[in-house]
């Protein structure tokens, strides 16, 4: 799927892949939250947690480069070929955590994000190199890895889980 270009496009997909990963989420209680696939560890409240995560990563990279900080994605110190061990601890500490708490903090996390992309005009989300943390990508670049291909690929990894679980 191509990436969106304007901000009507990327709203029709953030609601498009959040609506989908919200369907395969209401049905999931606090015992299939922590269950996971035969042969990964993470469960499903570790990537919902880990998708809450990154969607605040997003406004961190983004309210610094507006205050003129220096920006290091994917965070301070961390490079993206170290990216399975900046997120083990958030899936692991994900997993001491009451489902209902991380839903609702991933559907603030979910609701800041699309009232961000709602109130930007294309200028501010499809303007190449804005800020210099950017690199090639615009804000709504950003935004779109950070809210609806998240959400694409936990509601894969979730489906599998819930299969192979039975439960689905």
């Amino acid at each position: 799927m191509p990436a969106a270009t304007n901000a009507q496009d990327l709203l029709a997909v953030f609601d498009k892949e959040l609506a989908r990963l919200q369907k395969t989420l209401d049905g999931v209680d606090e015992a299939m939250a922590s269950r996971h696939t035969a042969d990964d560890a993470v469960t499903i409240k570790g990537v919902i947690a880990h998708r809450t995560h990154w969607i605040g990563l997003f406004f961190d990279w983004y309210a610094d480069g507006v205050a003129g900080k220096a920006v290091e994605t994917p965070a301070p110190g961390v490079k993206w070929n170290q990216l399975k061990a900046y997120n083990a601890p958030i899936y692991e500490a994900a997993n001491g955590r009451r489902w209902s708490d991380l839903r609702a903090e991933f559907d603030a996390a979910t609701a800041r994000l699309r009232a961000f992309i709602a109130e930007s005009d294309d200028a501010l989300l499809y303007e190449p190199g804005l800020y210099d943390w950017m690199n090639k990508w615009t804000i709504g670049r950003w935004a779109e890895a950070s809210g609806p291909s998240h959400f694409r690929s936990a509601n894969s990894y979730i489906r599998k889980v819930l299969r192979e679980s039975g439960a689905r």
